[in-house]
């Protein structure tokens, strides 16, 4: 059995994969940035990790998940985003809130339980930041998108997912009436600074600034 911390550094190497398609690795010092530890500490990890032959690594090389690895740190991420949209659909936990309980749940052991939870929950595709949930078989769904910062003057879109999953953007984004489906127009791109004056709903137009619309994705 994986100890939490164990759990915790596959998964976050199984979302770096997944950040990094084309080259589905990741160095020691991203890894340690991303768990916001010291590359020390996660180096002395990812030794425990490739003796029980869940990652490939070599000191100073690229980190990658092996089968076995990959496969854990799938199941792990699938109880974390099935737990995150229990919360949020039958709680009424808010889409900021979800991840942190939804951290310390994804470490219970009982496959029935997940199951039974996906079950309850009519098999769901996505969480509620829109990030896909992996079936019991390691399947997930894809569907195209792009960055809402990508889109140019008279574009027309829905939000599909969130990149940045803060608290704080997810609390903006909440102030906006923006969530997952929400329909955006892109009324003008402004070449100085690449912010957008974009409209939502029906709402008046408004402002926002690149760093917003590189945390956004749409699918047109």
């Amino acid at each position: 059995m994986l100890s939490y911390t164990e759990e915790n550094y596959l998964k976050a190497l199984l979302k770096l994969s997944f950040q990094n398609e084309d080259k589905p690795e990741a160095g020691t010092n991203e890894m340690a940035a991303y768990l916001g530890v010291k590359p020390a500490t996660a180096t002395d990890m990812l030794k425990k990790l490739k003796e029980k032959n869940l990652v490939s690594y070599q000191k100073y090389g690229k980190i990658l998940l092996t089968d076995i690895g990959r496969k854990s740190g799938i199941a792990i991420l699938r109880k974390h985003r099935l737990w995150e949209t229990f919360l949020y659909e039958k709680l009424d936990f808010s889409w900021d809130e979800v991840h942190e309980v939804a951290e310390q749940l994804e470490h219970i052991q009982s496959a029935k339980l997940v199951d039974k939870l996906e079950e309850f929950l009519d098999f769901p595709e996505f969480d509620p930041h829109g990030d896909p949930i992996p079936k019991a078989n390691g399947e997930m769904p894809v569907i195209t998108k792009t960055l809402l910062s990508e889109l140019k003057n008279g574009d027309v879109c829905k939000v599909a997912a969130i990149k940045d999953t803060s608290t704080l953007f997810l609390q903006y984004l909440e102030k906006l009436h923006i969530t997952i489906g929400t329909n955006l127009s892109v009324i003008e791109v402004i070449a100085f600074d690449g912010s957008l004056n974009i409209q939502i709903e029906d709402a008046d137009p408004r402002s926002v600034s690149m760093k917003f619309a590189e945390s956004l994705f749409v699918q047109r």
